[in-house]
């Protein structure tokens, strides 16, 4: 469930001057997905000095821990299929709750939706969560679509009629056969975790009718760009990235207006963790950043700052109004009842869906 960060040099500026002996945190995080200041302060606070890189894409992620000695502190796997496949694969660390003492603020609601994956919370956090749908421009929809086109269903990317209307002004899908396969089973009326070979038919045969239409099959953090530059009317991708992309595109004061939309077929939710990799060079002072990051107002600036919503309620009174108010950053409950969690594929299903959606990008 992307998200795109500042430059790690950029991070790296704030930090403090390091000393003789000093302590380092090492953090690997999605990109633009923190709020810098909130790592000045950590190091002003704790004297650890926090070397930040930052990540595009699960597979980037898997593949700089696959070989073990990361060399990092802190992750931010997504729930499921990474974090998952990390837990079973022994890679994460137990956490320490009596280190974490505002482990207390996290939504207990929300942290059972983990323990299926993660029984008893052990090995991590929510950090901050989200939905897959729809970027729009509603004008430029329903000048294509006509005026009364509903604009909260997946049929604006999915019909291939629609596409194919829509296709001039910019359709994309974000490169993440993960969050994408799941939306489009949706969509077709079937099980969002459905590993047949018949799903996996549908769903590619539903792909391949609208392939020709599309501008684009990019990483999120692309789509957030083209979003805010107009480049694209519709677009599959992370709730947080197009109310990014919004609030960048009233700055520049272009014309480009943009909504979020959830899926009233169901949309995708996904939790990114804060974790421990089992093999950590600094445990105690990733054990610290968890803790600081668990603070109400701390959380708050950070959701205030990115647009994804949080686990930690106590922080809902210090996010930044615009935001808070915002139903596209904190759905209704009736909006969060029709979302659906994705599980993690058997390996050969897993194998499937690769090779699935190798044929959508090539186009054949």
């Amino acid at each position: 469930m992307l998200r795109r960060l500042l430059p790690a040099l950029a991070l790296c500026l704030l930090a403090l001057p390091a000393a003789a002996e000093e302590r380092v945190l090492n953090v690997f995080n999605w990109s633009d997905y923190i709020d810098p200041y909130v790592v000045q302060r950590f190091t002003r606070e704790s004297g650890i000095r926090v070397r930040y890189d930052v990540f595009d894409s699960l597979e980037t992620l898997e593949g700089r821990l696959a070989a073990g000695r990361s060399g990092y502190d802190i992750i931010v796997p997504t729930s499921e299929p990474t974090f998952a496949r990390l837990l079973r694969a022994g890679a994460l660390r137990p956490l320490d709750r009596a280190a974490i003492p505002n482990w207390r603020h996290l939504d207990a609601t929300l942290m059972e939706r983990v323990a299926v994956i993660d029984p008893g919370n052990r090995h991590g956090a929510i950090y901050l969560w989200g939905t897959v749908g729809l970027g729009i421009r509603p004008d430029r929809v329903r000048a294509a679509l006509g005026a009364d086109v509903p604009l909260d269903s997946l049929d604006l990317l999915f019909k291939p009629e629609n596409a194919q209307r829509l296709a001039r002004c910019g359709l994309m899908v974000m490169d993440s056969a993960t969050d994408v396969l799941p939306s489009v089973l949706r969509w077709l009326g079937r099980d969002p975790n459905g590993h047949s070979a018949e799903d996996h038919r549908a769903a590619e045969a539903a792909l391949m009718a609208i392939r020709r239409h599309l501008r684009a099959i990019i990483p999120s953090s692309s789509i957030l760009d083209a979003l805010a530059a107009g480049e694209a009317c519709v677009a599959l991708t992370y709730s947080g990235d197009v109310i990014q992309a919004a609030a960048r595109a009233r700055e520049a004061n272009r014309g480009v207006e943009l909504a979020y939309v959830m899926p009233r077929e169901g949309a995708q939710l996904w939790f990114d963790m804060l974790a421990i990799p089992a093999d950590a060079p600094n445990p105690a002072a990733a054990h610290a950043f968890i803790d600081f990051l668990l603070r109400p107002e701390v959380m708050a600036a950070i959701t205030s700052q990115v647009r994804y919503p949080n686990a930690v309620p106590a922080s809902r009174p210090f996010v930044a109004e615009a935001v808070r108010e915002d139903p596209s950053v904190f759905p209704p409950a009736e909006a969060l009842a029709r979302t659906f969690v994705a599980g993690t594929p058997p390996r050969e299903a897993e194998r499937a869906r690769t090779r699935l959606w190798a044929r959508f990008k090539a186009g054949r």
